[in-house]
């Protein structure tokens, strides 16, 4: 358990935030929207697939991770999309990137209960886990463009 604790200076130090990383795979001008399958108060939300950073491990190299366990793909990470999205209570920090899929790979919804292709005019026909919804805004032209 991480507590705040007052440094020589009498300042308290926080612990650094967990970052959780997104990918917004974008594909033919269409971003891959997941729905969650659990826990029970999120169940059916749409999020951009994701996770944790590892300690020792880079933001892109555990989002390469998250994408093979949760969708089984293999995607090149691109820049970052929006702004960083404060979670928790401010413990944890959501960092999504643009990312493209490789070799052909076709997502399979291994952890979520639906993956849907979303153009720009179709991002606000689902519901956004309330993190992810920052980041649909810095799609757009993104998906526009693409």
């Amino acid at each position: 358990m991480q507590t705040e604790r007052a440094s020589e200076d009498g300042q308290t130090d926080r612990p650094e935030p967990k970052v959780i990383v997104g990918a917004a795979i974008i594909e033919d001008g269409r971003v891959l929207a997941c729905a969650r399958s659990a826990p029970p108060e999120v169940a059916g939300m749409w999020e951009f697939p994701g996770g944790k950073v590892e300690p020792g491990e880079s933001e892109t190299a555990a989002l390469v991770r998250e994408c093979a366990e949760e969708l089984a793909v293999r995607v090149a990470v691109g820049d970052r999309v929006g702004r960083n999205v404060r979670m928790a209570h401010g413990r944890s920090v959501l960092k999504v990137y643009a990312a493209r899929l490789l070799h052909g790979d076709r997502p399979q919804a291994l952890e979520h209960s639906a993956l849907r292709w979303l153009s720009a005019h179709e991002l606000d026909t689902v519901a956004w886990l309330p993190a992810d919804a920052p980041i649909v805004a810095a799609l757009r032209p993104l998906l526009a463009a693409d």
